[in-house]
């Protein structure tokens, strides 16, 4: 029920959650019929294997609650489908790259994902990825699981190939069905640390815009603030510490589109430090003198990247029901530029 993309992971995809989400509403007059057989005729290049399959997962709800196949819609019914957007591929070869595992059961893993991983494979990405590191890792260590599934199941969500941090992937499809629906209703907790250009007015705030591809620059995404493109994204935003020139700010998703944060960052005035899409990788704010384009050049050395990291990331366990809660440590890069700049803000405010 899914398309496969045909370019890279970072360029294409249009949300870090890697499933629609498609609502019918019955209307008064429709006759009773399999609720296989009406999908089928809905929606566009659908099979009746994958509908049943997707049935089966519990991707498809009438009411909110899982049905069977042979369940006759009637009018009034709801029907809820989650579908899998992520890029197939005929084969990932398991690769043995390291991986900093930060939980691990039977039905799904939490990764600490390093800088400069693209999470799955793609075109200009042939492997090299997480998906082939977990594969090879399933392949030693759960035997029982074959790896060659995880490209269908695995993936819940996504972050950006320059991004660190959290990661939650499923080794069971009704795993990943629970967990996307998390996604969906927003209540998966997931927290951001941002270096940005620029101070706040305000300690905290939120930004809504709807975000999409830029309308010209196809490999970059925007803000549609009237709506009139793109998905509804919103990011709420608590300052943690200000350093005059940069802000060190904690960022919460309600919605996991491409790029949001840096986007949505970018829109109100505060690119993220060192992002090189969207404006951050040169003097925001600050007069352009030689010694401080010195000490940004060299804060850009130490952390060649946007300065972004997916700190914490929480959720309710699909099968044991218990609440988790997972919390990363700033990398390296991160930790000491923002020393840097919380050194020289401290200086600067002494010498005036």
């Amino acid at each position: 029920m899914n398309v496969p993309e045909k370019n890279t992971e970072e360029e294409l995809h249009d949300t870090d959650e890697l499933f629609e989400k498609l609502s019918i509403s019955i209307d008064k007059g429709q006759e009773p019929v399999r609720i296989d057989k009406f999908l089928m005729n809905r929606i566009e290049g659908a099979t009746r294997n994958k509908i049943q399959q997707a049935i089966e997962d519990e991707m498809v709800l009438v009411n909110e609650k899982p049905i069977k196949s042979n369940y006759k819609i009637k009018p009034g019914d709801k029907i809820i489908i989650y579908d899998n957007n992520s890029p197939e591929s005929s084969e990932i070869i398991p690769q043995n790259i390291p991986l900093n595992m930060v939980y691990e059961d039977d039905d799904l893993l939490v990764i600490n994902k390093p800088i400069g991983m693209v999470v799955h494979p793609g075109s200009g990405n042939p492997d090299g990825t997480l998906v082939n590191a977990v594969a090879y890792h399933l392949k030693q260590n759960c035997p029982q699981i074959n790896e060659s599934e995880l490209p269908r199941f695995g993936l819940v969500h996504r972050i950006d190939k320059n991004t660190s941090g959290l990661l939650v992937m499923a080794k069971k499809q009704k795993v990943m069905s629970e967990l996307a629906k998390q996604f969906y209703n927003h209540t998966v907790h997931r927290r951001y640390v941002a270096l940005v250009w620029g101070n706040f007015e305000e300690n905290q705030g939120t930004i809504t815009g709807n975000v999409g591809r830029h309308q010209r620059f196809r490999k970059l995404f925007t803000t549609y603030p009237d709506g009139d493109h793109g998905k509804e994204a919103i990011t709420h935003y608590q300052v943690l510490e200000n350093f005059n020139y940069v802000t060190l700010v904690e960022c919460r998703l309600e919605t996991g589109r491409t790029h949001q944060i840096r986007v949505h960052m970018q829109y109100i005035g505060h690119p993220l430090f060192n992002d090189d899409f969207y404006g951050g990788d040169r003097i925001v704010k600050g007069t352009v003198y030689t010694k401080y384009k010195q000490f940004v050049d060299n804060c850009f050395k130490l952390c060649p990247r946007q300065a972004l990291h997916a700190k914490e990331l929480g959720f309710v366990h699909p099968v044991t029901k218990k609440e988790m809660l997972f919390t990363s440590q700033l990398p390296n890069d991160m930790e000491q530029v923002i020393e840097k700049w919380r050194k020289y803000s401290q200086f600067k405010n002494t010498e005036e």
